[in-house]
C-alpha cells in the first residue's frame, strides 16, 4: 500500500506542474503555446481553462489525499 501511495504521489506531482503551466497567466504562460492565446477574452474564462481548473483541482485533492495516506503509514509503522 505504501508503494501504491508513493507512486501515486509523484504521478500526481508530476501531474499537478504540467497543469498548473498549462494555466492562462496575466502574460500568457506555456497554454498561449498550445493555442490558448488566439481566444478572444469577452467573455471571460473559456470552457477550457474552466475545464482546466476543475482537472486541476481533482488532481490536487488525489495529491493531499495521498500525502495524508503516506503520513498515517508512516506514523503506524514507527510505533516505538
Amino acid at each position: 500500500m505504501e508503494l501504491f501511495l508513493d507512486i501515486l504521489l509523484v504521478i500526481t506531482s508530476l501531474a499537478l506542474i504540467g497543469l498548473v503551466l498549462l494555466h492562462k497567466g496575466k502574460g500568457g504562460g506555456l497554454s498561449s503555446m498550445f493555442g490558448g492565446s488566439m481566444q478572444s477574452s469577452l467573455s471571460g474564462s473559456s470552457v477550457v481553462e474552466r475545464n482546466l481548473d476543475r482537472l486541476t483541482l481533482f488532481v490536487a485533492a488525489i495529491w493531499v489525499i495521498s500525502i495524508v495516506g503516506v503520513g498515517l503509514i508512516l506514523k503506524v509503522n514507527h510505533v516505538p
